[in-house]
């Protein structure tokens, strides 16, 4: 499986970095990166900009906001970083960061580096040569799952990061706030969407607890040991991470869960592959580790499809509005329609 670790790329037109100011940093920052550089960059994601920034042979990962991004919440960089230097030493699939830096006149931007954790990342196309075994397929779905119930296990408050829980109802804060980052950032009348976010806030449940969550935890967030797939050595994308219910973490992992006879989101092969879990069958199995009742799964599953169409609006929005020229986000409007169509079939039909 070595074929399949995730490399990049050359850098997109418009995201270039300043070569010899960022060189001049790290060779403060990073002791014992020295030399030249190169820069590349991860082409997948799309959201913060990532980025391999390689002297000889060591790596680092840079991590910047999106170019003319209007929600500086979502992309805080030092808070960001400040989760990871608290979680890398209790839970070591989450990177090791090694240096913040505030000051624009570097890149343009403040960013984050830190070290780079090489594996294999399954991502929406299947590679090509990929082979993997229903019983295999099975196995990397059950660790999945087992690393999903061990972050919501950690315990926030010893590793200092208990001033990140808000006082009040999370569901109904949540809920609010993703609509209103829809209207903010809307371009077209969608129906389902406006129907979808009309059932969420008449339909808002009382949180069942307050766990930390990845808030994006997903097949292409995780990194695997190419010699055993089934074994993470990485999650990646701690952005949207905090304090909040379990159940709103487990609708946001459900709805990347895209099943054979789903509309095509472009999101992970491998849950089509045979041997891989249904969704209902990986809320039961969080649920079976956990014993929390996901007797109301219909409503955190509707909330996960909403929340990926608004993420997906408000890059379509920074594509219409001329703030990138990136060409992948041009079709972005039209997985906002299809997620609310989406949506509104399991608000009637009951079935996730």
């Amino acid at each position: 499986m070595q074929h399949l670790i995730d490399n990049a790329r050359p850098v997109r037109p418009g995201e270039e970095l300043d070569v010899p100011r960022l060189s001049a940093y790290l060779s403060d920052a990073a002791p014992g990166f020295t030399g030249p550089i190169s820069i590349e960059q991860f082409p997948s994601g799309f959201s913060n900009l990532t980025y391999l920034v390689r002297a000889g042979d060591r790596d680092l990962v840079l991590r910047r906001p999106p170019v003319g991004s209007k929600v500086k919440a979502a992309h805080d960089m030092g808070r960001e970083y400040r989760v990871l230097s608290a979680l890398h030493p209790v839970y070591p699939a989450a990177p090791r960061p090694l240096a913040y830096c505030t000051d624009p006149a570097v890149i343009g931007a403040p960013f984050y580096i830190m070290e780079r954790i090489k594996g294999v990342i399954l991502r929406g196309k299947k590679p090509p040569g990929f082979s993997c075994p229903p019983d295999l397929v099975r196995q990397c779905c059950e660790s999945f799952v087992d690393n999903f119930v061990r972050l919501h296990q950690i315990d926030y408050e010893a590793i200092g990061l208990g001033d990140m829980r808000r006082e009040g109802w999370f569901v109904q804060r949540q809920v609010n706030g993703w609509v209103d980052r829809y209207h903010g950032s809307q371009t077209d009348e969608i129906p389902a969407i406006d129907q979808t976010a009309d059932y969420l806030q008449k339909h808002c449940p009382q949180d069942v607890g307050a766990v930390f969550i990845h808030n994006d935890y997903k097949f292409d967030n995780i990194v695997l040991d190419p010699d055993d797939l089934t074994r993470i050595i990485g999650v990646l994308d701690w952005e949207m991470c905090t304090i909040g219910d379990p159940l709103m973490d487990l609708g946001v992992m459900l709805c990347y869960w895209n099943e054979p006879g789903d509309p095509s989101l472009g999101v992970c092969f491998l849950t089509h592959e045979p041997g891989c879990m249904k969704r209902r069958e990986v809320a039961q199995a969080y649920a079976a580790k956990t014993g929390r009742d996901i007797s109301n799964l219909g409503f955190y599953y509707v909330f996960g499809l909403f929340k990926l169409a608004v993420i997906a609006q408000q890059i379509y929005y920074r594509y219409k509005q001329g703030l990138t020229k990136d060409e992948r986000f041009a079709p972005l409007i039209y997985v906002v329609a299809t997620l609310g169509q989406m949506a509104c079939g399991v608000i009637e039909s009951g079935k996730v």
